[in-house]
């Protein structure tokens, strides 16, 4: 009587660990060292250390949580994690049969993991890991202490995410109704006079009362293309452009919606509905088994025909727990990485980011960005609302 009891619930169940070994055979791996927070989250299904969401330095070092997974073994698995985690697995027990919350930076995590390794005899095995998110003390250590073979995991890990479960692509629509919530209700709330930096303040407090992570805002006003915070004000008439990722849970809604002060005239009413009419190019073709590619063909004629295509722009990119990521379909398109998927047919449980840009030379930024999951006989659009002008606050 008067203690205070924990009741363990497993929030937290695997993956499919099928799937995952299946994907980690294709590649030549015998074991998996993942260390990047997306990684991980996945990795434990969906759980992810609050404490250290929006920061990783700590003291001298930074955290570094570390899955340790053996292809085919997963009562070998383990979870390398902050020594203040330990009250996290007593609430919220994880599926990784060997738990070891004792280190505090990026040393003493590889050190635990090296160690473990040599518990499940991986020496002489091909060692999958994630060079863009190792420190390098920590590979150091690793290299020294293994005497496996340490290859680039990264493709691997990003196929081992493309297709979304369910409870996935409900963490996504969420998150991007969230956004569309946001964005909708701070357009509505800005007048004339506001600034571009009280806007976006605006913005973030309308996420985060929501239950979002604020990630970022890109926004412009009037003719400007210039995207960043300033004390640039909206003025009646004007266009504005407002761009923002926010985070659910770790998985990122990732839209862009556009507003005026006033009514739209002619000239801005033909300019929305061309990006509008390439938007649609792309979503008429996107269902499982066409290939990926084939989206950005049919969003790219649309755009070609148009009066404004001098100044217009179109992209795809995949969405999850990183804003891109599986189907890669555009090279350096304007993010630095190869349109790998361009050829590979969309399967249902891909997301996509669907974008299309006007820089315009008087009239200013005007975008529409979509978020959509790709189904067996088409596409469900998350965060559909807004998708016209929307008014400011008169």
């Amino acid at each position: 009587m008067g203690q205070n009891k924990v009741i363990a619930d497993q929030r937290f169940p695997a993956p499919d660990l099928s799937r995952i070994d299946r994907l980690m055979e294709a590649a030549g791996l015998d074991v998996l060292v993942a260390t990047s927070k997306h990684n991980v989250q996945y990795l434990l299904g969906g759980y992810r250390f609050i404490f250290f969401t929006a920061m990783e330095a700590i003291g001298h070092s930074r955290y570094l949580p570390i899955v340790v997974y053996r292809r085919g073994k997963p009562d070998e698995a383990a979870y390398i994690a902050n020594k203040m985690e330990r009250s996290e697995h007593v609430n919220h027990p994880l599926w990784t049969p060997n738990f070891q919350p004792d280190c505090w930076g990026s040393v003493d995590a590889a050190r635990l993991a090296v160690a473990h390794l040599g518990r499940i005899g991986a020496a002489g095995l091909r060692i999958g890991i994630e060079p863009g998110f190792l420190p390098v003390d920590a590979w150091q250590v690793l290299s020294a202490g293994i005497s496996g073979r340490l290859v680039d995991a990264t493709g691997m890990l990003e196929q081992m995410r493309a297709i979304k479960t369910p409870a996935e692509l409900a963490l996504l629509r969420q998150a991007s109704e969230l956004i569309t919530d946001a964005m909708m209700a701070t357009i509505s709330a800005a007048g004339e006079g506001w600034s571009k930096t009280r806007i976006i303040e605006e913005l973030r407090q309308q996420e985060v009362q929501r239950g979002l992570h604020f990630d970022y805002c890109l926004l412009t006003l009037g003719s400007s293309h210039n995207r960043a915070s300033s004390a640039q004000t909206w003025q009646a008439g004007e266009v504005l452009s407002i761009d923002s990722g926010g985070n659910y849970h770790g998985y990122i809604g990732d839209l862009c919606r556009v507003g005026i002060l006033g009514e739209p005239d002619a000239e801005l009413v033909d300019l929305l509905a061309e990006i509008e009419s390439v938007q649609q190019a792309a979503f008429h073709v996107i269902r499982a088994g066409v290939p990926g590619g084939a989206v950005i063909e049919a969003a790219e004629k649309v755009r070609k025909a148009g009066p404004s295509t001098a100044f217009n722009d179109f992209f795809a990119h995949g969405m999850g727990l990183i804003t891109h990521e599986v189907p890669f379909l555009m090279t350096n398109h304007p993010v630095a990485y190869d349109g790998v998927d361009a050829g590979r047919a969309l399967e249902p449980g891909m997301v996509l980011s669907v974008e299309t840009t006007m820089m315009h030379p008087r009239r200013g930024y005007l975008k529409i960005e979509d978020t959509v999951a790709v189904t067996a006989d088409g596409y469900e659009m998350f965060g559909s609302r807004g998708r016209g002008w929307n008014r400011g606050r008169q």
